[in-house]
């Protein structure tokens, strides 16, 4: 799965905050991704991340 710095992605489950989109700000074998909602940062096992994603949403794709 191609998910770069800077993306923002949905998951399937919601954040307990009630939030479904991350920002992404680290990508490795983990990953860091902050709550757009509430603003907590998370580290998250790549296997465990890809099987949540549900749509990546890209910086350009936002400003169009």
């Amino acid at each position: 799965m191609d998910v770069q710095v800077n993306d923002m992605i949905q998951t399937r489950k919601p954040h307990p905050c009630g939030n479904s989109l991350f920002l992404v700000l680290r990508v490795g074998m983990d990953f860091r991704i902050r709550c757009t909602g509430c603003g907590r940062e998370v580290m998250i096992p790549r296997a465990k991340i890809e099987k949540n994603i549900k749509k990546i949403i890209r910086p350009e794709e936002v400003q169009k």
